[in-house]
């Protein structure tokens, strides 16, 4: 049954997640060192089920918007199946409105036989880009995506990750650097800013908890609820 404070694909894709393990709940230590009470791994998505479930949310989170795209760029490596796939279900959920939607993604290194080049699919000259991928972390990732975008002569228009941890950016003392506390910005806030262009997120951290309390029980215990409202009211950025 789907969830009533959030919409159904939210909901649907959300329950895939929990019951294929793709966010899981227990101890976990992040990059940053943060011991995380919860986990995301959109790379568990490779059963014909969740990568429909996955790549369907995607879909429905960019025609939410009014956003004019041309071409999905999915970076390498669990971008590529996400761009792929969603401008299938894409097309399929509008034909009309998307059905010269192409995807495109990059080579790890670039090809110096055959047609060349590191791009593979739509070329992204000229073209307003929307980049697909699983989750921003220190955005590290995302801004080696728009440097190949901006290189091939895209323009990027938006981001869309599946998951937005809505947590603010470790500071140094957090890495083990020393000095004071940093931002208290999210990397999604910084890319929003840094870049100007509008960054979605199927699913954040406030929609996970609002699900689990309404599922009474089915994922996750009290103490799950304890320890991720914690977790969001010691890291939560203020840029959410």
């Amino acid at each position: 049954m789907a969830s009533p404070s959030i919409p159904p694909h939210k909901s649907s894709f959300l329950s895939h997640c929990l019951s294929a393990d793709a966010l899981s709940f227990g101890t976990y230590t992040l990059k940053s060192g943060r011991q995380s009470p919860y986990f995301f791994n959109a790379g568990l998505f490779h059963r014909g089920p969740l990568i429909r479930a996955i790549s369907t949310a995607f879909a429905h989170t960019l025609a939410s918007t009014p956003l004019p795209f041309d071409v999905l760029f999915g970076p390498a490596y669990k971008g590529i199946p996400l761009a792929a796939t969603v401008v299938d279900k894409l097309a399929g959920l509008d034909e009309e409105r998307y059905g010269n939607v192409s995807y495109s993604f990059n080579r790890k290194e670039a090809k110096d036989h055959g047609e060349g080049g590191s791009i593979v699919g739509a070329g992204l000259k000229g073209k307003r880009v929307v980049i697909i991928d699983d989750v921003i972390t220190a955005g590290t990732a995302i801004r080696e995506a728009i440097e190949v975008i901006e290189r091939e002569g895209g323009k990027l228009v938006g981001i869309v990750v599946a998951f937005d941890r809505q947590e603010r950016m470790p500071s140094a003392s957090e890495k083990g650097e020393g000095g004071e506390e940093g931002t208290k910005a999210s990397a999604i806030g910084e890319v929003r800013r840094q870049y100007g262009i509008p960054v979605l997120a199927i699913l954040t951290l406030d929609d996970l908890i609002a699900y689990v309390k309404e599922q009474k029980g089915s994922f996750g215990t009290e103490e799950d609820m304890t320890r991720l409202e914690e977790y969001r009211s010691r890291y939560r950025a203020t840029d959410v």
